[in-house]
């Protein structure tokens, strides 16, 4: 199936899914984009990417990742249905943990 193309079998997970991904596009074709930081899991496989951009302005670059994690964090607690502060606080603890970004799920360190 390539990135195109809907759902094979149709399923309302499916198109929930594709309802994300066809938002997540749109949002990137936005001008007003500052910041953008992507994560995809695929088999098992985290592939990151974040890209900024500048405008030259050196003090504001730190505050717009941080702006961005902020969001990511939040987003995240959503999800979980947790607080904000328990996810930073999870995330600042396993970010102590590793010497590098896991490429894979399993690479995660155990609890």
């Amino acid at each position: 199936m390539s990135d195109d193309e809907g759902p094979a079998d149709g399923s309302a997970a499916d198109d929930a899914f594709a309802a994300e991904v066809a938002r997540a596009r749109d949002l990137l074709d936005g001008e007003e984009i500052e910041a953008v930081h992507v994560g995809v899991v695929r088999d098992g496989e985290v592939d990151t990417t974040f890209a900024q951009r500048s405008d030259g302005d050196a003090e504001n670059e730190g505050l717009r990742a941080l702006a961005l994690l902020a969001a990511h964090v939040r987003l995240v607690a959503n999800e979980a249905g947790a607080e904000a502060s328990t996810v930073a606080g999870d995330a600042a603890t396993l970010a102590g943990r590793v010497e590098r970004i896991p490429a894979r799920t399993d690479d995660l360190p155990e609890e």
